[in-house]
């Protein structure tokens, strides 16, 4: 059985994620902790979790926890998920994983020097939408890749961004930057996922607005090693009515469109011309959560790794780290 302890319960943990962990079998949520204990309790009645704190320490030490979810602001995964593997304890750690590559990378380190396991939670690789995009590509629906494009604009203050009490998002000492570093995760891991290893990647960053600390415009582009090229485009400072999420996939024989935080595939050949559209689950990380649980059980492989997150978080600091 895996009993599940999860660290820092937000609002993310509310329907995306927190009552999947006792909808999958040989699961089970039995503790959570937020330093608020007001909120920790809230979130425990609520959810029916027979534990809560306000201290992890406590909360990995008392409760009986064998896994644990981190869904704090990135600034803590670090140091959450190092205390977590050296207790023995299998992680599943929110995206981005951390703040930066340096620290992704130090958390990778931890992970070999531990006999414990993690996964980080880029979780539409698990969504049956994308692993439908995934599948028309291995079947070459499209022909060949030639090119990728991705653009992500949005207003300052975004609808697909959950909403917290204090906006950390845009505070890079908490996020690692702006809401380019809690969207555009979920984009470039499936890039990665779709068309595997990169070869050389770049790009930049400014702030146009100045509405925030962080930057609020992001340019970037990825060669892959065969040959697929991706160009990326986030702003988040466009008019409300402007606002667009979408990725063309182009081939040789034609194209797939669909948006990452939608529910329709679509693609275009010179022979079909077709629009599937999706219900995602209920809780859109069960999936996933499905597969972890498998992995940390020896019946599955992982389904995202630290190494793959790290790849993932040198492509970001590239886009946003100025040279």
């Amino acid at each position: 059985m895996i009993n599940w302890g999860i660290i820092g319960c937000g609002n993310v943990t509310e329907l995306k994620s927190g009552p999947a962990f006792k909808k999958v079998a040989d699961s089970d949520l039995i503790a959570v902790m937020r330093r608020d204990a007001v909120k920790a309790a809230d979130y425990a009645s609520r959810h029916l979790v027979s534990k809560w704190y306000s201290d992890a320490d406590k909360m990995m030490a008392e409760a009986g926890v064998n896994a644990i979810y981190i869904a704090t602001p990135p600034s803590s995964h670090l140091e959450y998920a190092l205390a977590a593997l050296e207790k023995g304890f299998n992680v599943y750690v929110e995206k981005p994983v951390t703040r930066n590559a340096d620290e992704a990378r130090a958390m990778a380190a931890a992970v070999k020097q531990s006999n414990a396991k993690l996964t980080v939670a880029h979780y539409r690789r698990a969504v049956p939408m994308f692993l439908m995009v995934k599948d028309l590509l291995d079947k070459q629906k499209i022909g060949e890749v030639r090119t990728v494009q991705i653009r992500m604009w949005q207003s300052r203050k975004p609808k697909l961004i959950a909403e917290s009490e204090a906006n950390w998002r845009v505070l890079p000492e908490f996020s690692g930057g702006g809401y380019f570093h809690d969207l555009a995760p979920h984009q470039l891991d499936l890039m990665l996922y779709y068309f595997g290893e990169p070869e050389k990647y770049h790009g930049f960053s400014l702030n146009q607005s100045a509405s925030t600390p962080a930057d609020d415009h992001v340019c970037g582009q990825i060669q892959f090693k065969n040959k697929v090229v991706v160009n990326g485009s986030w702003c988040f400072n466009v008019a409300e009515s402007l606002a667009t999420d979408t990725c063309e996939v182009i081939g040789t024989k034609g194209k797939i469109t669909f948006p990452f935080f939608g529910n329709y595939v679509s693609w275009k050949t010179d022979t079909e011309d077709e629009t599937v559209t999706f219900k995602h689950p209920q809780h859109i990380q069960q999936p996933m959560i499905e597969k972890i649980v498998a992995y940390f059980k020896n019946e599955g492989p992982n389904p995202c790794s630290i190494d793959e997150a790290v790849v993932l978080m040198d492509i970001m600091d590239s886009f946003t780290k100025t040279k």
